[in-house]
């Protein structure tokens, strides 16, 4: 049986993409080797622009009735500096929502089916086939079968995450590669109520606290990659050493009751991948991932997952398929390139700038200085365009901008000297 598209994996990236492509009146298989709606290492975080998405696309109030709490408003210490406030809208959408991916996903792939996109899981893509050089469908079994079932399709999308099969059978190109730096681990707590979200940044830690489903809060903790050696004897014990550093969280981390296990993975690398060749594309982490200190991988996903459908029913009708695709891939790097900057930067744990401190100082006291802040990190702004000489300039004066700049001279000669 051919298809218009094959999508191998069923998770965030996959199942929009499948959804999409669908409502659009293309023939869409997806295919994934575990269980739709099953439980995945995540950093939680849908970003105000991936919700705006979702509202776009008719699923926001299904989230709702799933038991996902808003986060409009959140509170970040920086370790001296405190800043508390909300999010600017966004395509009329102005919170954030943290769902449980056993919620999210599951929801994504009902979607994607009701659209008309048919889904297989527990099938495990062995290898793709291809005539002409051109990739032309997958191979592979169903749980429990022994039989080799082949599939074809005009294009396969990998969505099949950051150790994807597709890109490696295809020999995707890496780029702008950067080593694994940081671990996370996370649980969920209840008693532990939040009226507002929570971030926290210390030296060589990074704390986010959120209300996720369940009336559960998801508490995550990320620290440099080379303490992960001496961290995982007491995994726990260093989560929780890490809270105390966090004004009263951790006293009231420990008045609450861990649900579940605690998860941790120092499996995060940093880099990019190819995204398309002939007959096959990528999506979401499969062609581009990050470290989660920044909470971007569920949003890049879904904004991801829109343009290349987009890309792909484009092409496909004007019969320019590899020149879409082509474009595709460089909007998706375009888009990422200074939020991937600031999360690897972040991922290193390097104290901030003593330009980003005063930065940060001088709109603590400005609702709507802190909004345009908040509004960064969710990727509404551009981080480079944020942090940039003009946007300072505009937030200190010149005066500000010059006791800043004495500052600097005064700090690089006491170096040298």
């Amino acid at each position: 049986m051919g298809y218009d598209v094959i999508v191998v994996g069923a998770r965030v990236a996959g199942a929009a993409t499948a959804l999409l492509l669908a409502r659009s009146g293309l023939k869409v298989l997806v295919v994934d080797r575990a269980p739709a709606g099953s439980d995945t290492i995540s950093s939680h975080q849908v970003q105000v622009p991936g919700i705006a998405r979702l509202a776009r696309w008719g699923l926001l109030d299904a989230l709702v009735r799933a038991g996902t709490p808003a986060t409009r408003e959140v509170r970040f210490d920086g370790d001296g500096t405190v800043l508390r406030g909300s999010f600017p809208a966004y395509d009329g959408v102005d919170a954030l929502y943290s769902p449980r991916r056993t919620v999210l996903d599951a929801l994504l792939v009902d979607a994607a089916r009701a659209a008309g996109a048919e889904v297989i899981d527990g099938f495990r893509v062995e290898e793709l086939t291809a005539e002409g050089g051109r990739v032309t469908g997958v191979r592979g079994r169903a749980r429990g079968g022994t039989a080799l079932l082949t599939y074809s399709a005009r294009l396969v999308v990998g969505a099949d995450g950051k150790h994807s099969t597709v890109a490696d059978a295809v020999g995707a190109a890496r780029y702008r590669q950067r080593p694994a730096l940081a671990f996370a681990s996370y649980s969920y707590w209840s008693g532990v109520p939040v009226t507002v979200g929570e971030m926290y940044q210390r030296p060589g830690r990074a704390v986010a606290v959120f209300p996720t489903n369940g009336d559960l809060t998801m508490v995550y903790v990320a620290a440099p990659l080379p303490s992960f050696a001496g961290a995982r004897a007491d995994l726990e014990g260093h989560y929780l050493a890490t809270l105390d550093r966090c004004g009263d969280l951790g006293e009231r981390v420990r008045a609450g009751t861990r649900v579940e296990r605690l998860r941790t993975t120092p499996d995060q690398p940093n880099g990019f991948r190819a995204a398309h060749g002939p007959g096959w594309a990528l999506v979401g982490d499969a062609g581009a991932v990050m470290d989660s200190v920044t909470a971007q991988g569920i949003t890049n996903a879904l904004v991801d997952a829109e343009l290349l459908a987009h890309s792909i029913v484009d092409g496909l009708t004007r019969g320019r398929l590899d020149a879409a695709l082509a474009r595709r891939q460089r909007e998706r790097d375009r888009g990422l390139r200074a939020m991937y900057d600031l999360t690897v930067s972040l991922a290193r744990f390097a104290p901030p700038s003593l330009g980003q401190r005063q930065l940060l100082a001088a709109i603590a006291d400005r609702p709507a200085e802190v909004s345009r802040f908040l509004g960064m990190f969710a990727g509404m702004e551009s981080p480079a365009r944020y942090f940039g000489a003009p946007n300072a300039l505009r937030i200190l004066g010149a005066r500000g901008v010059g006791r800043l700049a004495r500052r600097l001279a005064t700090a690089r000669l006491c170096t040298e000297s």
